[in-house]
This record gives structure tokens, C-alpha cells and sequence, in this order.
């Protein structure tokens, strides 16, 4: 991948260095982190009061507790996932944002689930129409902490989620572009299949090998055309050089050689 040097920001006097003034990157990432720990406190007070109030474990009847009611195994999950929550945020922001996204919706369908369940023996987490609000209010929040500078259409440059764009940006097309490239891709081939059918040339063994140690595609056709060009330097050098064809200069009219003499001169 083609590297990116990073300088720093020019600053001029009475201006604030860069780092005094974090962009979106910064907030996005404070956001979460403190949205996830703000959640998990309030599950665990909320836990705490429930347990303090000398509820019944499985009670459909819960005690009240903050406006809302509460069981013993209400106070339990309360519990669990306020500890979820706190361990991802001081994982990272990123974990964070993640386990949000995921608890959200499990907020919204238990709202759903127990609200369904409402005044019944199957509601064992001593739901009320007030814990119904609550959960649908979790679960929206955690969507909303989790997904903020991070699901969009259009991320800031700036945003930490924006990385994926840039490893679009920096994609390069490997496919031949020139009647030479198009060649070289036909010999490579065909050079290829000789050699795993075992009828390759010795030529044709050297490139192959050759272009083994390269990684992409369009580095193996850079060596087949390199290799290419060696021929043909060595092809016409051959052809040129003395005692191979190579011109041998006639006198001129009157005996006289041109300006080049052809081998040393005799006394």
C-alpha cells in the first residue's frame, strides 16, 4: 500500500496548536466511551436499589424502584450488563461503540417481548408499562452513543471510521493497459502452463521463477517485460558487435579511410 507521510500543522503565533483543538476524531471517541459508562452507572444504581428494596428473585410483582418496578433477576441483568458496558469502555472506544450497537436492539426487543407479557405470569422481570419506556429509551440511546461518527453516509475525513474510503483511494488497477502489456499477459500464461505441464523452456523456467518472487500482477508483468527488453538489447548488441555482421567501413575513392579506422594502426 503506498505509504503516507505526516507533518506537522503549521502554526502561527497567537493560534492554538492542533492538538489543543481535537476535530470530531477525538469527540467521537470520548462520546462513546463516556455514553457507555454513563449507561452502565445508572444500571448499576438502579441494580443497587433493587437489591437493597428486598425483592423476590423471580416476583412478577416487583418492588418499586426510580419509578419503575424490579425483581431480583431484573437487578442481576442490570448488574451483568453494566459491567459489559464498563469492561468495553476501558477496553477502548471502539469496543465500546460496539457493544452498544449490539445491546441497543436487545434493549428495544425486550421492550417489545415484555410488554407483551404485561400483567401475565410470564413476566418474570416484574415488567411494568414504566420499564417498557425505560427500555425503549436504553436501547435508542446506546444505538444512537454507539453509532454517532460512525454510521453515516458521508464520515467527516476526520472521523476514526473513516479509514475504509482511504483503502478505496488507494487502490491500483493491475490489469494491462498497453498492446505490450496485453502480449506480455498472453506469454505469461501460456509460459505458466508450460511449465506445470512440464514442456517449458528453459527461458521460459528462468521467467517463471522470476516472477514468483513478486506479489502482484502487475509486478510480474513488469518483469516479463524487463526481461523482455534484455533480450532484445542482447539480441541487437549481438548483431552489431565485431565479427558478428557488424558493418566493416569501405576506403573512399583515392585509398582514404573515413574518420573511424577500423583496427590499430600499423607503423
Amino acid at each position: 500500500m503506498p505509504l503516507r507521510l505526516h507533518l506537522p500543522h503549521r502554526t502561527t503565533a497567537g493560534s492554538a496548536p492542533s492538538e489543543e483543538r481535537p476535530g470530531l476524531g477525538a469527540r467521537v471517541y470520548t462520546v462513546q466511551r463516556a455514553g457507555a459508562v454513563i449507561v452502565a452507572l445508572f444500571l448499576l444504581v438502579f441494580a443497587g436499589l433493587g437489591f437493597a428494596s428486598g425483592q423476590h428473585f423471580l416476583s412478577t410483582r416487583g418492588q418499586p424502584v426510580l419509578g419503575m418496578s424490579s425483581n431480583g433477576l431484573l437487578s442481576t441483568i442490570s448488574v451483568v450488563v453494566a459491567l459489559v458496558l464498563l469492561a468495553a469502555a476501558a477496553r477502548s472506544a471502539r469496543t465500546a461503540s460496539t457493544v452498544m450497537i449490539v445491546l441497543g436492539p436487545l434493549f428495544l426487543l425486550s421492550a417489545f417481548v415484555n410488554s407483551i407479557v404485561l400483567e401475565t405470569r410470564l413476566n418474570v422481570l416484574a415488567f411494568q408499562l414504566s420499564n417498557v419506556v425505560f427500555s425503549v429509551v436504553v436501547g435508542l440511546l446506546m444505538l444512537l452513543l454507539g453509532a454517532y461518527g460512525r454510521v453515516g453516509g458521508h464520515l467527516p475525513p476526520d472521523s476514526p471510521y473513516a479509514h475504509p474510503a482511504t483503502a478505496e483511494a488507494d487502490y491500483v488497477d493491475e490489469r494491462p493497459s498497453t498492446p505490450e502489456e496485453f502480449a506480455a499477459e498472453v506469454a505469461m500464461r501460456e509460459a505458466e502452463i508450460a511449465v506445470v505441464q512440464h514442456t517449458a523452456t528453459p527461458d521460459q523456467i528462468l521467467r517463471v521463477q522470476a516472477m514468483a518472487q513478486m506479489h502482484t500482477q502487475a509486478d510480474r508483468r513488469r518483469v516479463w517485460m524487463e526481461l523482455d527488453a534484455a533480450d532484445e538489447e542482447r539480441a541487437r548488441r549481438a548483431a552489431t558487435s565485431p565479427g558478428q555482421g557488424a558493418p566493416v567501413p569501405h576506403p573512399r575513392p583515392g585509398g582514404h579511410l573515413p574518420w573511424h579506422r577500423v583496427g590499430p594502426r600499423r607503423s
